[in-house]
């Protein structure tokens, strides 16, 4: 069963911020002529990397919401220009929205076991209409 991870996704509004952000950190790298990789860079490598890299995701907390997933490709060992070790949690361009689920906030990236995780929406279906917040309360009664 694979384990995944959590983060929260700061300074973005929603799901397609998000998408324009990661088209724009794609097209600069390009530009630069390096291979385009989404990537996020955290000071710890999980130590349950092998769970991980066993189809593990990485869900991304937006507006105090797990809105959306990305399929983990890579934990990668790196160094900060100070030389420092850190972990480079590596990502594929696909979004895969899942169910809204109320998360509050928290430093770092925390482990998700699949059993906790929300689960995906359709191919193409929007969370909900109405808005994410309330969307979240009502389906945590049991409404939605």
């Amino acid at each position: 069963m694979p384990l995944h991870l959590i983060k929260l996704c700061v300074g973005v509004d929603s799901i397609e911020d998000l998408a324009d952000w990661q088209r724009r950190r794609a097209a600069e790298q390009k530009k630069r002529g390096v291979k385009p990789v989404l990537r996020h860079r955290t000071r710890s490598m999980p130590q349950r990397r092998a769970d991980v890299l066993d189809g593990g995701s990485l869900y991304w907390v937006i507006k105090g919401l797990v809105q959306v997933r990305q399929k983990i490709t890579g934990l990668v060992p790196v160094r900060d220009k100070d030389g420092g070790s850190m972990c480079e949690i590596r990502y594929a361009p696909r979004l895969i929205r899942v169910e809204f689920q109320p998360r509050r906030a928290f430093q770092g990236w925390r482990y998700l076991e699949e059993a906790d995780a929300p689960r995906d929406l359709p191919k193409g279906a929007k969370a909900d209409n109405l808005p994410g917040a309330m969307a979240a309360e009502l389906r945590s009664l049991g409404l939605l």
